[in-house]
């Protein structure tokens, strides 16, 4: 399984990339993972790769409990090569036509969250969600 993160805007905030790194440590332990960042919309559409899943990050996207999205990534990582991109909009959210090549949407919480935090929770619900799937103690679910 290979997971990307392609983001509209840089991680900045020194304590918010320090989190993300974290949590990108302890994923690369499992999985091959990279980030990808783009300054704007026109980028996105440019970067957005031919992956055999893309996840578009949506605030109208399906809600999914931990264990349902631990289930997702099981899932996605058997198609193909286990490509799964995740896409993060900048403030005005993913443009619709990149939104539609997405073969899924998914909404981290009905609320609008800014991208920082929203890569974060992201990173810790792939970490979660991989947790999950080895039996692991960090996940306590189910």
């Amino acid at each position: 399984m290979k997971i990307t993160i392609l983001a509209v805007g840089k991680l900045k905030e020194r304590e918010v990339r320090a989190i993300a790194d974290d949590y990108w440590g302890r994923i690369r332990r499992v999985v091959r993972g990279i980030e990808l960042e783009v300054k704007d919309d026109a980028q996105l559409r440019a970067a957005v790769p031919n992956a055999d899943v893309i996840v578009a990050l949506e605030v109208d996207g399906k809600a999914l409990t931990s264990e349902a999205f631990a289930r997702k990534l099981e899932t996605w990582g058997q198609k193909g090569k286990g490509e799964i991109v995740f896409l993060i909009g900048g403030a005005e959210g993913i443009p619709e036509d990149v939104s539609r090549k997405a073969h899924e949407r998914l909404s981290l919480s009905s609320m609008t969250l800014p991208h920082r935090l929203a890569r974060v929770l992201l990173l810790e619900q792939i970490y979660r969600g991989l947790s999950i799937l080895r039996g692991e103690p960090y996940a306590r679910e189910g």
